[in-house]
């Protein structure tokens, strides 16, 4: 009883942060028009605060060898909340850079020992459905953090950021309390040597391992996928306050349909695809699912239809997210499940760095250029995702039962 209570309040801990990590996002278009910063910054923020949080990762994954996954969570719900708070008050183009790379230095510690702590406490019949719940949760309760952000936002700007700050830390402490140690050793490892163990690029090396076609393909489709979702989510909020001039509360609502939408899927569409398809057959067609819908918002004139498609394509990433951690961590030999998750949460964070990149300088090019990219980019998904397919008609050596 006590093992299903402190999962139950360790999962509360992560809707409250991921409501909370995501009050900014609405608001951040009109923070830009309002210092009257270039358009790419929209891009330029998320694509800092990612490229720190993928450098300090492996950091925080070494800690939490010795110092435990609930104290990290602690320290990083903390730090993240003061990030924000430097957020708000900063006024210029390298100050709101500084408080983003500073927000991912923390955001890395936290996710990573998200996963941590699930491989690490959850029993191993438990581990697939509480990584699935995991990623349902984020995808949900980050969706619902936009609304709460963006009706907020009406209000105040500042008062925003003080509220999101103020639930992140609580998530901290609630995560301090909810969690059970984990950590591998009682020692404390000295800091000069987890420092050399820290290396950024250790997950991509490690791939040397286990890595081969199958592998390579399906880690393929993780960068493309991501890097399509990142891009049209940075654009798309942008793009509704500054070609539809729609205010934040628009966004939060559209992100709340999202949530409800997705929370439904992946409660049922989701898990029966895991349960009862090839799932291999559905990322197929949840690929293709992300390109139609993403040429209808790309070509579609139409307000409402825009919009509409909008929806479809955060629905259909929203179940695939699951899809494709599931498949990794199925794929894996459970000797290198851990090297094999590094590598695919590192090529998440690849693809999403490029997106969010994209999706700000060649906004500046023409509005709708990212929205072509992102449509390519998920065509190129189809693609890898029908190669992983057949690569495992022709060599089923290489992939485990799924």
């Amino acid at each position: 009883m006590r093992y299903r209570f402190r999962f139950t309040l360790f999962f509360a801990a992560m809707i409250l942060f991921n409501l909370a990590a995501n009050f900014a996002h609405p608001i951040t278009p009109t923070i830009i028009q309002e210092l009257h910063l270039p358009d790419y910054m929209f891009g330029l923020m998320l694509g800092t605060m990612m490229i720190s949080q993928f450098l300090l990762s492996p950091f925080w994954g070494k800690i939490n060898v010795s110092l435990s996954s609930r104290k990290t969570l602690l320290i990083c719900c903390t730090g993240y909340g003061a990030a924000q708070l430097m957020f708000a008050y900063a006024q210029t183009q390298a100050g709101i850079l500084a408080a983003r790379a500073l927000a991912g230095i923390f955001v890395g510690g936290i996710f990573v020992s998200f996963l941590t702590y699930v491989i690490n406490a959850a029993r191993p019949e438990d581990q697939a459905k509480y990584l699935t719940w995991s990623a349902t949760i984020q995808a949900v309760f980050g969706a619902f953090g936009y609304l709460v952000g963006g009706l907020l936002g009406e209000v105040s700007i500042r008062g925003t950021f003080c509220l999101q700050a103020a639930a992140l830390m609580a998530s901290g402490v609630l995560f301090r309390i909810a969690c059970e140690p984990d950590n591998a050793v009682s020692d404390n490892v000295p800091v000069k040597q987890i420092l050399r163990e820290s290396n950024p690029m250790q997950a991509f090396l490690d791939g040397k391992y286990f890595m081969n076609t199958a592998f390579a393909l399906l880690f393929a489709l993780n960068i493309l996928m991501n890097f399509g979702n990142t891009g049209f989510d940075q654009v798309f909020n942008y793009y509704l306050k500054d070609q539809l001039g729609l205010t934040s509360s628009y966004n939060g609502v559209i992100k709340a349909a999202v949530g409800l939408i997705s929370f439904a899927s992946n409660m049922t569409l989701c898990l029966w695809i895991i349960r009862r398809t090839n799932v291999r057959k559905s990322m197929v067609v949840l690929a293709l699912f992300c390109t139609a819908a993403s040429v209808g918002a790309l070509l579609i004139p139409q307000i409402g239809a825009y919009i509409a498609c909008s929806v479809l394509v955060y629905a259909g990433y929203s179940v695939s997210l699951p899809v494709l951690q599931h498949m990794a961590a199925q794929q894996a030999d459970p000797a290198q499940k851990n090297l094999v998750m590094g590598f695919y949460n590192a090529t998440k964070s690849l693809g999403s760095i490029i997106g969010s990149l994209m999706a700000g300088f060649l906004y500046g090019i023409h509005v709708k250029l990212p929205f072509l990219v992102v449509a390519v980019i998920y065509g190129a998904a189809i693609a890898a995702a029908a190669a992983y397919l057949f690569r495992g008609r022709r060599h089923p050596e290489e992939f485990r039962e799924m």
